[in-house]
């Protein structure tokens, strides 16, 4: 199934605020904003708008709106002409001042789904078409990580897309058109085995979000061949001794560790947001939208890869393989 976002979409990582861009592609059903993001010590307010343009004017079908003012709660509303709807509210504060989160809206026929931290937490049922909605605006007391958008209904190609530097949050890339992988998980629970049907193959690409809690020490990402235990790429972060050791069990014993890398983005505390994608002579592995480390296959028959196994001290938002 073809899915092509705007041309040249890529993750935003660190945007500035106030942030206003087009959605790519347009919102549609089953679509899902990502964003994460650190809520300012003294934050008394932000806003999430999916807006019907760009404009600071412009009618907004959903307006996410949390308010830190002595009764904290979040309030959502629309605005349709220039004036704002009814408010709906929910005297409950998911974010924490200070604190990271991650914020999820995934698009469905009925309604907003708001997940945060994992956790449902609001569902606001469509007052305006979603083919009006073109931009997410974000703006207020925050600091932003990064944004993804995330799967969506298939668009047929007008043309031929070039391959990005950095593969996309959903995407493989084959013959210059991507194509969607599996369908994502979001939030599996921990330890997570996921099964690559008709096993590994050249330029797919497997993405992973997620949190190193504070108290985290280690955790571990394997590709696994099911039938022998081999393990083709052993990601092993250790969050005590600030290292990311990667390495391959074959034929039951262990090789050579590699460590060496520019940056580790596995910090207590951190989220992290992770694109590890199978070349015909190695992995290339990102972070955060940042090359991270290439790993030379010593397994030369990935292709037998069929599980993929995460577990230890570590909190997954979201898997696709």
């Amino acid at each position: 199934m073809a899915f092509v976002p705007a041309p040249g979409y890529q993750p935003t990582y660190n945007p500035k605020l106030p942030y206003s861009q087009p959605i790519p592609g347009g919102l549609s059903i089953g679509m899902s904003v990502y964003i994460q993001g650190i809520a300012k010590e003294h934050m008394r307010r932000f806003h999430v708008n999916f807006a019907v343009g760009q404009s600071l004017e412009a009618d907004v079908a959903f307006h996410f709106n949390p308010r830190f003012d002595g009764w904290d709660k979040v309030v959502f509303n629309s605005r349709q002409g220039g004036q704002w709807g009814s408010e709906e509210k929910k005297r409950s504060m998911p974010f924490s001042k200070g604190k990271p989160f991650e914020l999820v809206f995934m698009v469905q026929a009925e309604h907003y789904k708001v997940m945060v931290d994992g956790k449902l937490f609001y569902e606001f049922r469509h007052r305006l078409p979603l083919q009006m909605v073109t931009h997410l605006q974000v703006d207020g007391d925050l600091e932003l990580q990064s944004i993804n958008f995330l799967g969506g209904q298939p668009v047929p190609p007008q043309r031929p897309m070039m391959t990005p530097a950095y593969p996309g949050p959903s995407f493989a890339y084959h013959n210059s058109l991507p194509t969607m992988q599996g369908p994502p998980t979001f939030n599996p629970p921990v330890p997570y085995t996921g099964r690559l049907h008709g096993g590994l193959t050249a330029r797919k690409t497997i993405i992973i979000k997620g949190y190193v809690p504070p108290s985290s020490k280690s955790f571990i990402i394997n590709f696994k061949v099911g039938s022998s235990g081999d393990l083709a790429l052993h990601i092993n972060p250790r969050i005590g001794e600030g290292a990311v050791v990667r390495n391959s069990l074959l034929n039951g014993s262990w090789g050579s560790e590699e460590r060496k890398l520019s940056y580790n983005p596995f910090g207590p505390g951190q989220f992290f947001d992770l694109s590890i994608r199978c070349g015909t002579d190695r992995f290339k592995v990102y972070a955060n939208g940042q090359h991270l480390f290439d790993y030379a296959h010593r397994f030369s028959a990935f292709q037998r890869v069929d599980v993929i196994e995460i577990h230890g001290d570590v909190t997954l938002s979201y898997v696709q393989i």
